[in-house]
């Protein structure tokens, strides 16, 4: 469908967070989804059972809504079907119960609430205890559990519930809410994209946008009230940005960068069966970091040799206790047989403070300050049943591959050496049960704290190897906090304190002659590759989105003039002339 801008109305801007990357022009189909009315009265006490049983009912009904509409995913594409699998089995779990239809139960029951108030009081509750939390995996789970709510409401008061229908063909869905189970029945031939006022990177609608492509922009407050069904906008889900009635000039522009990203894809797509070698035949290995197990189909079709980071806390988020040893090891072992034979690295439970999983609510207090507080590996070694637990999946699980193992937080020798008495000690108590079991897998420490960078050469010692997690190291480092945006601007990569950390830790990993790899965000920026490569890293794990574009990146660079280059940075002491220097070499590189 072609569009043209309406010339009578004025350009409007919008930045927000974009979660899919690609761009859709068309016109906009707006779709009105204000608040639910939710009715709110007291009960008498003979009625209480009456309510409760209103309530079951509707739970009844909104588990078969949702069995309903897991049968339509046979008809979806196999990766998006799979995505919404894993919604939909999470909002059966909430469903059944669990704390959610407890709370909403002792509501009805102690303050005689009619059952829809109850369920609005109880899910805001809980979605206050998460909103706490500066965490952008918890923030995303908020979003599920109001979801559930707002199903069980509709089942309560029989409101109709209205997906995105009479869409035009070719157009850009605008709400102020989207599902991802509205996403995931949205048709990519004809959709374009979408945005909405609410939602972030880390969300099921943003993982299904990225699931079926679809260019996607969310976290836009009061865009409905800005957009009119039929005008002309544009989503760029690369940078967030849209375009309401977008100029001549403006639509020329957008059209040329699809035009070019769609070339660009082509160019990566022919990457993935490359191996990560320089010019100069120097072999870097590349791999994924995974948050979620529904995340290692796209590790692999990326291009990636491994797992470089995998994140075990979605295991305890979404649930009243936390997994025991057997769930956790079927999990690690499907997703170590999934990378047939490729390296899975396990990080450790990274929890506590502002990472809180409600699963282990009883055994995490308050903190002053939570990002200094008992969290990582501090805590798992305060846990000793819940660490052993955990520990004892990662040995069974690397019965099945080639597995290693990461230590969150170290900042001092005493903390591996006592994780390597847990694990000897784990490793005796399943041989006595018959359990099989591998060698030892190799035992490794995150440097994301100051004081492990500059004690790298004794923690060598006691490490088989080393990950650089740059996110916080550069957060410690520099006394920064990201998430305030009043400092935010501060957050600087190319700082030279930054940079002569992850040079000491390079060098110590190489006296040691034990790899070391670097998994923040500066692994999966082609900005910073050669400067990594130049200090002697020679792993990579990022996010797999951007895994082909390092690979190019490295495949277009001579190692030597890399370090030749990382020599010279080192010698400035200013941030400006560091990134002046970086960005020339980068250019003529």
């Amino acid at each position: 469908m072609k569009t043209e801008p309406n010339s009578e109305r004025q350009e409007l801007f919008f930045d927000g967070v974009g979660v899919a990357a690609g761009i859709a022009i068309g016109p906009a189909h707006v779709v009105e989804s204000g608040a639910l009315n939710v009715p709110e009265y007291r009960i008498q006490r003979k009625q209480v059972d009456n309510e409760i049983a209103r309530f079951q009912a509707a739970i009844e009904n909104s588990r078969d809504q949702i069995e309903t509409l897991r049968s339509k995913t046979r008809k979806l594409p196999p990766a998006v079907a799979e995505e919404l699998g894993f919604l939909l089995d999470a909002h059966m779990q909430m469903l059944a119960g669990s704390r959610l239809v407890r709370g909403v139960e002792q509501r009805i029951e102690e303050d005689r609430r009619n059952a829809e108030a109850a369920v609005q009081s109880e899910i805001s509750q809980i979605v206050r205890g998460f909103a706490e939390l500066d965490d952008t995996y918890m923030a995303a789970r908020m979003q599920d559990i109001r979801d559930v709510g707002a199903r069980i409401i509709r089942s309560l008061t029989e409101t109709p519930y209205q997906a995105f229908k009479m869409a035009p063909s070719g157009s850009v869905i605008v709400a102020t809410e989207i599902t991802p189970a509205d996403t995931a029945l949205m048709e990519p031939g004809e959709i374009a994209g979408f945005a909405s006022g609410m939602g972030g990177a880390e969300g099921h609608t943003a993982i299904m946008a990225r699931s079926l492509e679809l260019p996607a922009v969310l976290g836009i407050p009061d865009l409905t009230a800005a957009v009119e069904s039929g005008q002309t906008v544009i989503v760029d889900g690369t940078t967030g940005r849209i375009v309401v009635n977008p100029s001549r000039e403006t639509l020329r522009f957008y059209r040329l960068r699809r035009r070019r990203l769609a070339r660009e894809r082509q160019r990566l797509e022919r990457l993935r069966a490359l191996p990560g070698v320089t010019r100069d035949d120097a072999r870097i290995a590349l791999h994924a970091n995974l948050e979620l197990p529904r995340e290692i189909d796209l590790a692999i079709t990326s291009g990636a040799e491994g797992i470089g980071l995998l994140r075990t806390e979605f295991m305890f988020m979404n649930r009243d206790t936390p997994p025991d040893e057997e769930e956790q090891y079927l999990t690690l072992r499907t997703l170590v047989e999934g990378m047939n034979g490729q390296p899975v690295t396990i990080r450790t439970l990274d929890v506590g403070g502002e990472k809180l999983a409600y699963s282990l609510g009883n055994h995490i207090s308050d903190a002053v300050n939570p990002a200094l507080g008992l969290r990582a590996i501090r805590f798992s070694l305060r846990q000793p049943k819940l660490f052993e637990s955990q520990v004892a999946a990662i040995l069974r699980a690397a019965h099945h591959g080639p597995v290693r193992m990461l230590l969150p937080m170290i900042s001092t020798v005493g903390e591996v050496q006592q994780v390597r008495t847990v694990v000897a000690r784990v490793q005796r108590r399943l041989k006595r049960r018959g359990v099989e079991t591998s060698n030892l897998p190799p035992i490794g420490i995150m440097i994301e704290v100051p004081g492990a960078a500059l004690a790298a050469d004794a923690l060598a010692g006691v490490s088989d190897f080393f990950a650089v997690g740059t996110n916080d190291l550069i957060m410690y480092t520099l006394a920064i906090d990201r998430a305030d945006e009043q400092v935010a601007h501060l957050y600087d990569p190319l700082h030279p304190a930054v940079l002569r950390l992850i040079q000491f830790s390079a060098q110590a990993a190489l006296r040691a002659r034990i790899p070391i790899s670097v998994c923040g965000e500066m692994a999966g920026d082609p900005r910073y590759t050669a400067l990594l490569l130049g200090l002697g890293v020679r792993e990579l794990s990022m996010s797999s989105a951007n895994l082909p574009r390092v690979k190019e990146r490295v495949r277009a660079l001579d190692l030597m003039a890399s370090t030749r280059r990382a020599e010279m940075i080192m010698d400035q002491a200013d941030s400006g002339r560091i990134e002046m220097l970086l960005d020339d070499f980068n250019e003529l590189a």
